[in-house]
């Protein structure tokens, strides 16, 4: 009976053989997570942030390369960061017609973001005025403010395309400046642009385009603008 005792009792595991617990621990731990993996063993990823585009406006470049040095060297600028740049540009469209046919603001508003390249926000008036049968608070035209690329392609297609396509176009007028370096100008008829389908567009529109700048003074901006060939009248 001893002979069989010794052969029935098993010798103690030293620790770290085996879980403690015998089988049962090493279900557990089976139905349990699985140990983590290391990085690009099979697991998905997280996606990484978008990164910015490598696309710059052809006008940026080049106020970035040449513009920038030759006005810094015109008037003599003791800091570079005196030296006057674009910050954004306003377009604004009203639609008197708007007060009898809201479609017609909503017209104009499709046809400006085409133009724009970005969502047009509709305009309201903001007190009623019975001789024009104006109520507060109703549709009267749309704009919209454009800044860093979009603003220099706009301004690109503007100087490059839209003007040389208005009808007997002289030049711009060289004294709409306010007197803070902001300058601003009327397209009589918002068809000039290319993006607007000539056939398909029932009724014309003007529209005010104003460019800010952080110029100190009229010279400036307009030293500013000629380098970005807005062809001002002599």
């Amino acid at each position: 009976m001893a002979d069989m005792q010794t052969e029935t009792k098993k010798p103690k595991q030293a620790k770290g053989d085996a879980p403690k617990g015998g089988p049962k621990a090493e279900g557990k731990q089976a139905k349990g997570k699985a140990p983590a993996q290391a990085k690009g063993d099979g697991e998905p990823k997280a996606k990484a942030p978008r990164e910015p585009s490598d696309y710059k406006a052809r006008l940026r470049t080049q106020y970035d390369e040449s513009i920038r040095r030759e006005l810094r060297e015109k008037f003599a600028y003791k800091n570079p960061m005196q030296v006057p740049v674009i910050t954004k540009v306003v377009l604004n469209m009203g639609i008197g017609e708007g007060v009898a046919d809201r479609k017609k603001v909503e017209n104009a508003a499709n046809d400006l973001t085409l133009i724009a390249g970005q969502k047009a926000v509709i305009t309201k008036s903001r007190k009623s005025i019975a001789t024009y049968k104006l109520r507060d608070g109703q549709a009267i035209g749309c704009k919209v403010t454009l800044r860093k690329t979009r603003m220099y392609d706009f301004l690109d297609r503007l100087v490059s395309i839209a003007l040389p396509r208005i009808r007997d176009f002289r030049g711009l007028n060289p004294k709409s400046f306010d007197g803070r370096g902001n300058y601003s100008l009327g397209i009589k008829e918002h068809i000039v642009f290319p993006e607007i389908d000539f056939d398909k567009v029932t009724d014309s529109w003007g529209l005010d385009i104003t460019v800010c700048t952080t110029a100190r003074n009229d010279d400036e901006a307009r030293a500013l603008l000629a380098a970005f060939n807005f062809p001002f009248r002599q």
